[in-house]
């Protein structure tokens, strides 16, 4: 299996099995300060990881012109999805709600392919729509009560549009350091949004909850963050969102084996499809001839067909190792999904 799709899985692995943990503090916290916290959470036990790997702060990595993008990721992503989503919800019932969050992975990957032109075939046209499929069915068993009420399913769309562009706007910086962008992010949303639940009158819960709600911040949305970023940068944008359209289901599963929740036949239909989906992206075999042009970045890599630079003296260029490279033109076939490399037109 494709190292990227382990990445995407086991972001959604992270990020489904917290959504369960998280619900159990929705009673403590208010819905906004909750969305900080968790992002807060994130942003600190990021920070701090990257500090002990690098040995003390180092500069970001990020090259100037892709700032925008992340900043652009941050807002709509780690600002305005949140708090959208947290002001749907006192308007919109469970079921309702998990029927419009799969909105997300079609909206992430309809702006991949119709503003980024990343290349999509049938399989991958088929295997989402299996997914989300999936993810309908599992929104189905949560409740009966489908009846939309006021602007509240409005703003749970808007959620999933805000997180849509997110997706595609990190993807332009996933080639810089993950740690970084998914530590940032969380620091810059996590911060807005507390500060502004505590201006709406909320109040700092006791540190036992504060602590629990930043653990499951750092493991649900911040390492969750950091295998997304990864798997972005090796399969692109709708294929990443996909595989992580998934977490819906674990997060069922998780519920059913921590919590002894019960479930239908719905929940194995929706298993069926999502495994349908899943197969279908893995099996997946993109090859044609296709042109590699001029291109500098940075990013961890080993040499290979696409990285075939000289490195100053003292460094043999063996093993994985991260500094900035320039990329020739090279044209030449083999098979690729639309990562770092391969952004090229179809």
């Amino acid at each position: 299996m494709n190292q990227s799709v382990i990445y995407a899985l086991g972001a959604a692995v992270l990020f489904g099995a917290s959504t369960p943990f998280a619900k159990l503090l929705t009673g403590d916290l208010p819905p906004v300060l909750l969305a900080g916290l968790l992002y807060l959470g994130s942003g600190l036990g990021l920070a701090l990881v990257r500090v002990v790997r690098d040995g003390g702060l180092k500069p970001s990595g990020v090259p100037l012109n892709e700032w925008p993008w992340l900043l652009g990721a941050i807002v709509f992503g780690g600002v305005m999805g949140p708090v959208a989503l947290m002001f749907g919800l006192h308007s919109t019932s469970g079921a309702t709600a998990s029927l419009l969050l799969n909105l997300e992975a079609v909206l992430t990957a309809v702006i991949a392919w119709a503003v980024f032109k990343e290349n999509a075939d049938r399989r991958i046209v088929g295997g989402m729509l299996a997914i989300v499929a999936g993810g309908v069915a599992l929104g189905w068993q949560t409740g009966s009560s489908l009846q939309p009420s006021g602007t509240g399913p409005l703003l749970v769309g808007l959620a999933c549009l805000c997180w849509a562009i997110d997706n595609n706007l990190t993807r332009k910086v996933s080639a810089s350091d993950a740690l970084f962008i998914a530590g940032i992010k969380g620091l810059m949303a996590g911060s807005v949004n507390t500060a502004l639940a505590i201006s709406m009158g909320a109040a700092l819960p006791p540190l036992a909850t504060l602590s629990a709600t930043m653990a499951v911040g750092l493991l649900g949305y911040g390492i969750s963050l950091v295998l997304f970023v990864l798997a972005l940068r090796g399969l692109g944008t709708a294929r990443t969102g996909a595989y992580f359209s998934t977490a819906p289901f674990i997060g069922v599963v998780v519920s059913l084996l921590v919590f002894s929740e019960t479930t239908s036949w719905v929940f194995w239909m929706a298993a069926a499809l999502m495994g349908l989906g899943v197969w279908l992206h893995l099996t997946e075999r993109h090859i044609h001839e296709h042109l590699h042009e001029a291109l500098e970045h940075e990013h961890e890599h080993e040499h290979d067909e696409h990285h075939q630079h000289a490195h100053d003296a003292g460094h043999s260029g063996n093993g994985k190792h991260s500094h900035r490279h320039t990329h020739i033109p090279l044209q030449h076939t083999h098979p690729h999904y639309p990562d770092i490399h391969h952004r090229h037109v179809h």
